[in-house]
Parts: structure tokens; sequence; C-alpha cells
């Protein structure tokens, strides 16, 4: 290791991240060599609540204390010392969304999260107004969605923010927020790496007429640059954290971040031309740009890295749900016959068995859409699988096919990007489900990349590492060193992964089936219609 763990922990040098996702809140304390040491964490759910996906306030405390505490008792029992200091501390969470505070600091409605979609007049209507994509999920969308019903209560709005800005503010009484979970809130402005100033004052004009006695950017977070000081833990903030009363104020903090900046810092995917491919039950690709977009995309949302670069991202809802579906269905005719069959050898070996299929699957075509997919326009799905009489119906071009159809989606959004914006890429990071089986999720991505993929060990610890990270650049950086820089020198070193280029004969293929899985769009819509 280079260092003795429990001596960094007990003289207040380790660094301490912790990240709210949607069903896990995790923490993660790294050592002076930036990997983790100890984690603790705590499983929550959102509530659906008079139409809205909510988490509670208490929700939000009790998970993060239950947390903190989890990792504490992780400390104790491997290091036998208690937590009392850090050399520093980052927060970070699900991105987008819309909470909103009165001038007693008191929440005006229940937390909205990302996963509402009750603000389609709103977004359509931004774009029209920005010409920039502004998602259902974005906070922007949630204020004006809320001013369109003539919400009662946005004429006391003080301050609106994130859930990871929310949980700072109130650990360090600074309204700060990370550019990256910034970009999730309203559009920034690439070059002051700020909320855009132009596009505040359409805002403010729009909304004049009603009369509210705030201005756009009165009511926003200040936003801050990754490796810029975010404020200390206050003496409230470290008794509402360690409920123990143990952890001492006075901890530096570094900007809170959202979920997609945790994941770039996580793959060591935050420089022009890398991207990073997250697979699992949905599936989003985000790729570092070099320049801005020559036009609006409804199909691409622009966010950034946390130090303030452009990021395109395609985000689809739909991946590996239907693949896991079928082998299932293979678990039971193995079951059927006595044979008892582990599931990670069954994917393994029918994952292998797709690698021998024809580059094209042979004629087959499949839609894995478990739910509605708005890269192809569908707001409900049917999952599908459709051949002619003379397709090559045979089992390796049958998992081909599944596993095609669980990055087709995501290649529709993906080719607006690669063909029609001639955007460049040198090198993608693949993490999530899809890449468990070696080889296998990482070739068939390279083949719809068109560019070399990578599969890294350490991209599993997720988020809460990635903040860690962030939270480690603020105090161990060098004068001038960026945040690529450090990752690479202080954090991956010789750690890039096992890369695989793509094969010519398999990127032929893939594009083969794209075109069969946009011209047979028309049959998955007819499914949905007809089947109920």
């Amino acid at each position: 290791m280079g260092f003795d763990a429990k001596t960094t922990i007990a003289e207040g040098r380790a660094v301490l991240g912790i990240e709210l996702g949607s069903t896990r809140i995790k923490a993660v304390v790294i050592g002076e060599d930036n990997k983790p040491i100890a984690s603790g964490s705590h499983d929550w759910e959102n509530q659906f609540v008079n139409g809205i996906w909510t988490y509670s306030l208490e929700a939000v405390w009790e998970g993060l204390q239950d947390c903190y505490s989890s990792m504490a008792a992780d400390v104790k029992e491997k290091y036998g010392v208690e937590v009392e200091s850090f050399a520093a501390i980052g927060f970070s969470a699900m991105m987008h969304g819309y909470m909103a505070f009165d001038k007693n600091d008191e929440l005006l409605v229940p937390f909205r999260t990302w996963r509402n979609t009750i603000t389609g007049e709103a977004s359509r209507e931004l774009f029209d107004l920005f010409q920039y994509n502004i998602p259902q999920r974005w906070s922007i969308s949630h204020l004006y969605q809320a001013i369109l019903n003539g919400e009662e209560h946005v004429k006391d709005v003080t301050f609106f923010t994130t859930l990871a800005g929310y949980i700072h503010w109130q650990l360090t009484g600074q309204k700060a927020l990370g550019v990256g979970d910034a970009s999730g809130m309203f559009p920034i402005d690439i070059e002051t790496k700020d909320f855009n100033k132009e596009m505040i004052r359409k805002f403010d004009e729009l909304v004049a007429p009603k009369g509210y006695p705030w201005k756009l950017e009165q009511i926003m977070p200040k936003v801050l640059v990754a490796g810029e000081t975010a404020g200390v833990l206050t003496e409230k903030g470290a008794r509402l954290l360690d409920v123990s009363g143990r952890l001492k104020a006075g901890i530096p903090l570094c900007p809170p971040e959202g979920d997609a900046g945790t994941g770039m810092a996580a793959t060591n995917s935050v420089a022009q031309r890398t991207g990073n491919v997250s697979a699992g039950t949905s599936v989003f690709a985000m790729i570092v740009l070099e320049k801005d977009l020559s036009k609006a995309y409804p199909e691409i949302d622009l966010v950034t890295t946390p130090s303030g670069d452009l990021v395109a991202m395609v985000h689809c809802n739909n991946c590996t749900s239907d693949l896991n579906a079928w082998v299932s269905i293979f678990k039971e005719f193995a079951d059927a016959f006595g044979v008892k069959a582990d599931m990670n050898e069954l994917f393994g070996t029918l994952y292998n068995k797709a690698l021998e299929g024809d580059k094209d699957c042979g004629g087959l075509l499949a839609y894995n859409y478990f739910s509605g997919e708005h890269i192809t326009g569908f707001e409900a799905g049917r999952p599908l699988f459709v051949r002619t009489p003379d397709s090559k119906f045979s089992l390796a071009n049958f998992m081909r096919v599944n596993l095609y159809t669980s990055l087709g989606a995501l290649k529709v959004g993906m080719d607006i990007l690669l063909k029609g914006e001639d955007v460049k890429v040198d090198k993608i990071m693949g993490h999530g489900g899809l890449f468990k089986t070696e080889g296998v999720g990482q070739s068939i991505l390279a083949a719809a990349m068109n560019s070399p993929v990578s599969v890294m060990k350490t991209a599993g610890e997720g988020g809460a590492w990635g903040i860690a990270l962030l939270a480690s650049y603020m105090v161990n950086k060098k004068e001038g060193e960026t945040l690529d820089a450090f990752l690479n020198g202080k954090v991956f070193g010789q750690d890039t992964g096992v890369e695989m280029a793509p094969d010519a004969a398999d990127v032929a293929g893939f594009d083969a089936f794209i075109e069969r899985y946009k011209a047979g769009l028309a049959i998955e819509r007819a499914a949905v219609e007809k089947l109920h």
C-alpha cells in the first residue's frame, strides 16, 4: 500500500466521499494513494406520493447518518480507530430535480426527483426559447413547469438547488454547486464555467409578467469548478452528519457534484475525446467534446465535466433487462433437464456463444423496450423478437441480436454525434453489468462506437469513489495541475484497463443491424399500439 491506513485515518489525512444514488447511499474512504480503504452504505428507495417521485428530508438525513455510521464502524473493525477528522470531504448525488426553499430555509414542496416526467410543456417551451435541449428532469424545467401550473409556492422561492447542493448547504452554510451538477440545473457557458447569462436574461424576460419578487440568478447556487474549496464543515454540519459527536468541524469540502461527474472521475474520462458508457438496466454514454455541437438535438443532453468541459450525453431507458429475461428462460430450460446451472456460468456461456454468430446477426431483429425510449420516440415499449423465414436462426445469432439491441437505441443517439457531428473519440471506458463477461460486451460496444473500449476493475467502485477523488484533488493537487493530469498521475497511473479495438467486420455487421433496427421501428410501434 505504501502507507499505513490506520495512521492515515487516525491523523485525519484520509479523504471521505459520499454519494446518494437512487437506491443506495455509499461512503468511500480513500488513503494517500487515492485507493479505497473503508466504506459504508445505506439502502433506500424513492416514494411515489401524490403523483410525485420523492425522498423525504427525514429519509435523506437518516440515510446519510446511517451511511456515515456504517463507514465509521467499518473503519473501527478494520483498523481499531475512531474517525474524528478527514483531510477533505465531498458529497455527490443523483442530478437534476427540484428542491425549492423559502426565506426561512424551509422546503416549499416535496423534493421532485429526476425520475418525474411531469414537465413536458416546460421542457418544450424552454427548448424553443434557448434553442438548447432542456430535458424534463432538469431543475429549470421543474421551476418553469411550476410557473406554468400557477403553483402558489413559486413567489416564495429564495433558493433552489439539487440534492447534493442541499446537503452541502446544510453542512457548510454555502449555497454552492459543482459545475457538473449545475449543468443539470441550467445551461452552462463553457467560457465562463458559470450559468449562461444570456439564457438567464431570456428566462427573466419570459416570466417578468408574473411579477415574482426574484430574478433567476438570485435564487440559484454559486457555480464552482473542481479543485476550488467550497466551504468547511460547520459545528452544526458535523453534528448532522455524525450522530456520535466525534467528527470535528473545520474540514474543507469540495464542490458538491452530480453522479455524471463522479462517474467521469471514477472512470478517468474527464479529458476531451474520451468518454464512458455505463451499461446495466439502463445505459448512457458521455463524450467530452472539443467544441460545441452545431445545433440542439432533443436526443442529446449537454452537461459538463467537474472542470467545466462540455459533455454530450446520450441516455437510454433500456439496456439489459430483456437480455437478462432471455438468460432466465435458458436457466429454466436447464432446470427442467435437471442441470443446475450457475447464473454467472450461464451468462458467460451464452454471451460467448454470441461471438460465434454472424456479424449482422443473420438477419434477426429484436427490440428490448421494457419501457418507453425517447431516443427513438416511444412513450411505452414492448420487448419484441422478429425474424423472417430465411433468417439464420441459431443460438449464436439469437444471443448476438439481443446483445446488439441492448445498445440499439444508444447507437441511434451516438450516430448523431459520431456521424452527424463528426465528434472524435480516442477512448471509451465501459462499466456496468454488460461488461461482466470478459471481452463480450466490450467487443460489441467497440463495434457500435467504432472506437477502442477499455474496461477497468476500479470502475466498479462507482460515484462515491469519484467524489472522494474530487475532494482529494482539491487538497492534493499541485499548482496548475489539471484534474485530468491528477487522475492520470496520482490515481490511475498505469491502470488504463484492458483495451479492445473495434473489429472492422464487427463494425460493418453492427451498422447492417442498426439499419434493420431503424427500418423495423414501425413493427415495434404497432406492437405498442396493439399489445395492451
